[in-house]
């Protein structure tokens, strides 16, 4: 174990020619014609490859797998100082020389001296994590360095992330966990471990003097939020909340005698105050005595024992827990959720400038998480990400407009609006499959919103608009997508992006500006086969029904079937779940409707 531990329980290569196709589909519950657009491109000449190294080092790239690519020159504007009086904080992204040896583990340990050298202002912000959380890790540092933010830790709960963290310039320590470097998924007994680890970290920090912004891996900072927390002084802990009914319409805090929803210790801000201490010990002796308690209910069982009154008129603070910690709620619309960015667009609607956004409320698992914030544009993926082997495919659906407003938004409008999109979506991905492309996902309409309960279709209260773009794992098993799943039962992968691909300014901009035509034609006329040669400009014609996409099929069934996922939930209904069907239209008189027997309660395979 490490030192601080001890303390508390006392207490892809190059390629020859690369080409990128990218494809518009315009396609009708009837039509059966394709007008597809694509880009050729081949990053191996050297001028190509260069503009790709070059804008990639504006900003740090980042290594999924944790390898050594970080290049050791990159800086950034990190310089602060952290103390009046102290040495400058280390440059943050400023890797070891490459010949130099990796310190002992000795020396990672967390310490009130290492905090210390980091912190700035008396605040450090903290998360922790294991490997499988490295590109995670990696994004939530690369934001508040763009944030010109540098008082940072991070905690390493095995040897191989402190090691890849370390030859890459971020500040990092060893909590000598022992973990496994494996994703370790919600709800199961090492995600439980992983939370009890959060709370022997707070009672091992506050002790030595500092504020403390602890924070995980799976949000993103927007905005610097060290000056909005500075604005609440007397506040002993600041913490968001799963709110998503808003309470304010401004940037206060929360109206906390309106917040019933949990407080989610996914964003918080602890002062090292006496209340602060007391609770934090309550809370790691409680969930030391019990294992099965989720560290979330914990801190909200202890928090809740005392609710009020307001500690003033004005500042949005009330007195929690033993009627002595000041307390305050951050605000649901600018702290988002997933639920409040990626359903409500709260922010948006109020315009107001999100802090922060916290991937919960979603459906997909990790790889959900990494997905919505890939939607949005805020997740650091390095260089191969944008040039996937074989290239790109998008298309943009044709929706008509009275499956988006027409009529009334129940069960029968919001899956016929999801069928309608399946169906083309279904095309565009048996295309992707038989030219060996990565399929750009489309943006994604829904009409009824998605929630583990049972609901009338948009929670009350809350400013969810009918129809919205949905994240895809409202309707599709992201997770599932994005699986290895055996090729000889399911055929081959399919890559997938999200919708927002093409507007990344990531990507490089000969793959934006090159493009080609790809048409579906009937097979036997003139220039129609099948071929995924896409090195001439102008149009490439591909048959509707090619002898390999026969051959393909049974395989490809069997994948697209698991692509998609439920709807939930019907209010008064046991369960309340209605499957998604990639194959509706095979079913004459399909209806959206619940199970009506524990046989029928199966997905449609």
């Amino acid at each position: 174990m490490g030192g601080w531990r001890n303390a508390v329980q006392e207490a892809a290569a190059s390629k020859p020619l690369f080409l990128t196709i990218y494809t518009t589909i315009i396609v009708g519950i009837v039509a059966t014609s394709f007008y597809v657009f694509s880009a050729i491109y081949s990053p191996s000449a050297s001028t190509s490859t260069q503009s790709i190294s070059t804008s990639w080092l504006s900003s740090p790239p980042l290594s999924q797998n944790g390898g050594s690519n970080f290049s050791n020159n990159i800086s950034q504007p990190t310089d602060k100082a952290s103390q009046p009086g102290s040495n400058q904080l280390k440059t943050i992204w400023e890797a070891p020389p490459s010949n130099s040896k990796m310190p002992p583990l000795e020396s990672f340990k967390l310490t009130k001296e290492l905090v210390g050298e980091r912190a700035k202002d008396n605040v450090i912000i903290v998360t922790f994590g294991n490997f499988a959380f490295m590109d995670f890790i990696l994004t939530w540092v690369k934001h508040l360095t763009d944030l010109d933010v540098s008082n940072l830790l991070v905690g390493a709960m095995d040897t191989k992330l402190l090691e890849a963290l370390y030859w890459k310039g971020v500040p990092v320590f060893d909590m000598g966990s022992h973990m496994s470097t494996i994703d370790v998924g919600w709800g199961s007994p090492t995600f439980h471990k992983m939370g009890r680890e959060k709370v022997l970290l707070i009672n091992a920090i506050l002790p030595f003097g500092y504020e403390l912004l602890m924070c995980d891996t799976d949000m993103v900072w927007l905005k610097d939020p060290l000056p909005y927390l500075a604005q609440y002084p007397d506040a002993d802990i600041l913490t968001s909340s799963d709110q998503v009914v808003p309470t304010v319409v401004d940037d206060r805090l929360a109206d906390w005698k309106q917040v019933g929803a949990a407080y989610n210790i996914g964003i918080f801000h602890w002062r090292p105050t006496e209340p602060a201490i007391k609770l934090a010990k309550e809370w790691k002796d409680m969930l030391l005595a019990d294992d099965k308690i989720w560290d979330q209910n914990g801190f909200n069982e202890l928090a809740r024992k005392q609710t009020g009154p307001a500690v003033n008129d004005d500042s949005g603070l009330f007195y929690a827990f033993d009627g002595t910690l000041k307390l305050g709620i951050l605000p649901e619309s600018i702290f988002c959720s997933g639920h409040t960015y990626f359903v409500q667009a709260m922010y948006e609607q109020l315009r107001l400038e999100p802090y922060a956004l916290h991937t919960t409320f979603q459906y997909g698992g990790t790889e959900g998480k990494r997905h919505r914030l890939r939607e949005a544009m805020v997740f650091y993926d390095p260089p191969e990400y944008y040039d996937a082997p074989g290239g790109f495919l998008s298309f943009k659906p044709s929706i008509p407009k009275s499956l988006l407003l027409d009529g009334e938004h129940n069960l029968e409008s919001h899956f016929s609006l999801i069928n309608y999109q399946m169906k083309q979506i279904r095309s565009a991905l048996a295309i992707a499959s038989l030219l060996n492309r990565t399929l750009v996902m489309p943006p994604l309409w829904c009409r009824l919103d998605r929630l583990w309960f049972s609901h009338p279709g948009v929670l009350e209260g809350s400013m969810t608009r009918q129809p919205f773009l949905c994240p895809l794992d409202h309707v599709f098993e992201v997770n599932v997508m994005l699986k290895d799943l055996p090729e000889e039962e399911f055929g081959p992968a399919i890559n997938i992006r999200e919708y927002s691909f093409l507007n990344n300014p990531l990507l490089p901009q000969q793959v934006k500006e090159s493009w080609l035509d790809v048409q579906l034609c009937q097979e036997g006329t003139e220039d129609c086969h099948a071929s995924s040669n896409t090195s001439r400009p102008g149009l490439l014609r591909f048959p509707k029904n090619s002898t390999e996409e026969m051959t393909r099929e049974e395989k490809f069934r069997n994948r697209m079937k698991r692509y998609v996922g439920i709807w939930c939930c019907v209010e008064n209904h046991t369960p309340g779940h209605i499957y998604y069907d990639m194959y509706w239209d095979e079913k004459p008189g399909w209806k959206p409707a619940p199970p009506q027997t524990p046989e029928e309660d199966h997905p449609p395979f």
